[in-house]
């Protein structure tokens, strides 16, 4: 089922829900997905069935923009966009103040979810988080994305977001000057004009330096697993955290294979998901 959650500023989330389980006091789960992600994307649906395998209840969460209709403001979402995520966890523990909550999030909605944790603290009101494939160090992220075959994904990923924002000025007038958009091809020419400027940064310097999760992990308290592999196309292997960069809360579990929100084990007939099993795995320990 699905749901458009009003946000204060005029805007709006678009939700999610699994059905079928109708305990009022069953364990919600809350996934936010990756860039340009929405339920359609390939780990959304698996997940979501691992969520209700364990009878809990599973929310996905759309970023602004990510659900198939444009949002209502010149402002979208980004690599630090913390505030939507907090409304909703505040409105669900009123909503349903017995139950408990969780969260998982992938790619950059684990980078949000992590720097949610590390900004909240004590007070993030989940009892339970995972972190998949998050791009802890955006710049070294942005780099590494310009280079070799992750290029393509920059490719793909830059030029949905460029359409999109075609699509959603082609009758009114944008935030940005809408002439040069085909020439911002990388992340960083492409968040130093866009993304910094329309959410309030300094240029795309500030906006990587303040919205990287690295460095919140060493005050998270909320009980989070973080699953990384050291091949991600995404990232460097300089921007892996080290232990020190940890809090006593956090089971960080590194691969060497595994790629970027890929972790696929079993035979060719028999294809399984790692971070569907370790999901159900180490949620069930808190929630």
């Amino acid at each position: 089922s699905t749901e458009q959650f009003e946000l204060p500023d005029g805007d709006f989330l678009d939700l999610t829900w699994t059905t079928g389980n109708n305990n009022p006091d069953s364990p919600l789960v809350i996934v936010l997905h990756g860039l340009e992600g929405s339920i359609n994307s390939p780990y959304a649906a698996g997940l979501l069935n691992t969520i209700a395998a364990n009878n809990w209840q599973g929310l996905l969460m759309h970023f602004r923009g990510c659900s198939g209709r444009h949002n209502r403001l010149n402002r979208s979402y980004h690599s630090g966009d913390t505030g939507d995520i907090h409304q909703l966890i505040t409105e669900l523990k009123k909503r349903y103040p017995n139950r408990k909550l969780a969260a998982v999030g992938i790619s950059l909605g684990g980078n949000v979810l992590l720097k949610y944790l590390g900004e909240q603290r004590q007070d993030s009101q989940l009892s339970a988080a995972m972190a998949i494939s998050v791009p802890f160090d955006l710049a070294d992220g942005a780099k590494a994305l310009g280079q070799g075959f992750a290029q393509l994904y920059q490719w793909h990923l830059i030029g949905h977001i460029r359409n999109k924002m075609k699509d959603k000025y082609r009758n009114k007038p944008a935030p940005v000057d809408m002439d040069r958009i085909d020439e911002w091809r990388d992340f960083f020419s492409f968040d130093d004009n866009v993304t910094a400027p329309v959410h309030g940064f300094n240029g795309v310097d500030d906006y990587y330096t303040r919205s990287s999760s690295k460095q919140f992990l060493k005050h998270i308290t909320t009980p989070t697993l973080i699953l990384h592999s050291k091949d991600d196309p995404f990232m460097s292997e300089n921007a892996i955290p080290k232990e020190i960069e940890l809090s006593s809360s956090i089971t960080f579990e590194l691969t060497e294979l595994g790629g970027h929100v890929g972790f696929i084990y079993g035979g060719l007939l028999d294809t399984k998901y790692w971070i569907e099993k370790r999901a159900g795995e180490y949620l069930a320990t808190h929630i």
